[in-house]
């Protein structure tokens, strides 16, 4: 599965996600998956919050945990807290995580 959608690898809690956010942005939107410059994929995100006290990243754990149906409590930022690229670590059932994200993305 990982293969196809590399935005996201297996982590010891669950799944890490890579992301490229975009505050500021004129409307609050998720996806389509993007080449990074180190030629990853990452999943890229749009907030219309100011990157400003977390609030960005705050709204954006908001939209995944809605999009994803995972509770609030299991998404964390875990790398890139003042940068545009983003680490999110969900917590769970990694296997189960994965067929979640797998089919999320189809939806795209």
């Amino acid at each position: 599965m990982a293969e196809r959608a590399s935005f996201y690898e297996p982590h010891p809690d669950g799944l890490k996600v890579h992301l490229r956010l975009t505050p500021k942005a004129a409307a609050n939107r998720i996806g389509p998956l993007a080449e990074n410059a180190q030629g990853g994929v990452v999943l890229k995100a749009q907030v219309t919050s100011v990157p400003e006290g977390g609030k960005a990243n705050a709204h954006l754990l908001k939209m995944l945990a809605k999009a994803w149906r995972v509770p609030k409590t299991s998404l964390a930022v875990v790398g890139g807290a003042t940068d545009r690229n983003k680490v999110i670590v969900c917590a769970g059932d990694g296997p189960d995580l994965a067929r979640r994200l797998e089919n999320w993305i189809l939806t795209l």
